[in-house]
């Protein structure tokens, strides 16, 4: 099966291109840096010629106020340039819960990404995973200094990296879900307790203080990124990412 991946440099895309390879799949990496911009279709009509599947893993390099503006013209360009190709399903990567941040404008995108998806007319599907591992370090980073992180105590059910791209490949191979499958970690935390359990595995002696408004999570409320009952759920724990 040929497979273009879209953002297939990225933190999941090497992953989902290397996992297809393995497979025997003709999986190809796309992105800005091999010739394509997906935002202004340059190198797009060629990337996908052929191709069976495509997997669209881009993001904006802001997580500002032009996210949306991104996710629907990428996500627009891709669908006519698919349409062209006669390609058979396009797989993209979301969020759990972003329908219900809608102060964030980067989730507002990815439901805009969705939206325009299924709206097109080539099968689909939407694979929304949780928050990955990877990026809480970036997280308490944002509200941090030699002192202390301050972090809220927002629920979240991160996923590793490792585990998503294996379940977008899976769907990539598997015929197109016309659907939604959410996947999740294996474990539910309280943001600041996830600092702290990355800090004390780190040898961080700074304490992490809870602070409703700090970061971008200050804006998410309840469990609204927590994954629903039907959800795939990962095997990797956190702590077992953090001791390897």
């Amino acid at each position: 099966m040929r497979i273009a991946v879209l953002g297939g440099t990225g933190l999941i895309g090497s992953r989902v291109v290397a996992l297809l390879r393995g497979r025997g799949h003709d999986a190809v990496a796309h992105s800005l840096s091999t010739g394509v911009d997906l935002r202004t279709g340059q190198g797009l009509p060629e990337a996908i010629k052929g191709a069976d599947v495509v997997v669209n893993l881009t993001r904006p390099d802001r997580f500002d106020h032009t996210s949306p503006v991104f996710f629907r013209e990428t996500m627009e360009n891709l669908l006519q340039a698919a349409e062209d190709a006669e390609v058979g399903h396009i797989v993209i990567l979301s969020i759990v819960g972003a329908d219900q941040v809608p102060d964030v404008p980067y989730y507002r995108g990815k439901v805009v990404q969705e939206e325009v998806l299924r709206a097109g007319d080539i099968p689909w599907s939407i694979v929304r995973s949780t928050q990955f591992f990877e990026f809480i370090d970036r997280v308490m980073s944002w509200t941090s200094d030699d002192s202390s992180v301050r972090l809220p105590s927002t629920l979240l059910q991160p996923i590793a990296a490792d585990d998503v791209a294996r379940i977008v490949a899976g769907v990539a191979t598997t015929g197109s879900l016309d659907g939604v499958l959410e996947i999740a970690g294996p474990e539910v935390f309280p943001l600041d307790q996830l600092g702290r359990i990355t800090l004390a595995a780190r040898g961080d002696e700074r304490p992490v203080v809870v602070d409703p408004a700090a970061g971008l999570y200050s804006h998410v409320k309840g469990a609204a990124l927590i994954a629903r009952d039907n959800a795939v759920l990962a095997e990797t724990t956190y702590r077992q990412w953090l001791s390897n």
